[in-house]
């Protein structure tokens, strides 16, 4: 068995996460300006739960609306505002990068 090299370089690993809500996207639970914190590591997915997740270079607040085969279908609490799923299809729950904890929407 051959080992890898270490490189010098550590992979950041984020804890505790935390992020400002930008966009009406999730109105009204989460308002433009809130801040929410969520965890990255030791999470379940499950339908209803608030995700951050990157897509397309961003980071994005949304909530889960369905989970089949490994895959996840995110919407906006404001469907008017919002780009989700609904513009962009499913994604896979690689994508997720952290679940929202607080506050507890």
């Amino acid at each position: 068995m051959r080992l890898q090299r270490y490189s010098g370089r550590l992979k950041r690993l984020n804890l505790i996460v935390f992020r400002r809500v930008v966009g009406k996207s999730m109105l009204p639970t989460l308002k433009p300006g809130r801040i929410v914190i969520a965890t990255s590591i030791y999470f379940r997915l499950k339908n209803d739960d608030v995700v951050i997740i990157y897509h397309n270079g961003l980071e994005k607040v949304k909530r889960i609306q369905s989970i089949k085969n490994g895959s996840i279908f995110v919407v906006g609490d404001n469907a008017s505002q919002s780009t989700d799923s609904n513009v962009f299809g499913w994604l896979d729950k690689s994508e997720v990068k952290a679940k929202v904890i607080w506050p507890r929407v």
